[in-house]
């Protein structure tokens, strides 16, 4: 099982009420439909537990990933990711995806 984790703020101009709709509404039904995903959650950063100062991320998301491999080779590409991730670049500002395991 591999884990896809992306961190992320909004670009100016994109309200949260605005994403998260269209994360509820869009994104997760169709990258649940996704035959790998086993699970997808985006979660709002709402402050920090131990510091000052405000978050360096508003959002986080955690794809658990059956098979990577036919992830990356096949469902990336496909049509469903593709129109996807279009949306997303659009609303996201410079997103940070990575790959992880668990311990």
């Amino acid at each position: 099982m591999a884990y896809l984790m992306l961190r992320y703020n909004l670009k100016d101009g994109v309200t949260p009420e605005q994403f998260e709709q269209w994360v509820r509404e869009t994104d997760q039904p169709a990258m649940r439909g996704l035959k790998r995903v086993e699970s997808f959650e985006t979660f709002r950063v709402t402050g920090l537990l131990m510091g000052e100062g405000a978050p360096a991320q508003s959002y986080f998301e955690i794809f658990e990933i059956s098979d990577l491999a036919g992830f990356t080779g096949e469902d990336m590409p496909g049509e469903t990711v593709q129109a996807i991730m279009g949306a997303f670049m659009q609303m996201a500002d410079n997103p940070e995806f990575n790959i992880a395991e668990r311990l």
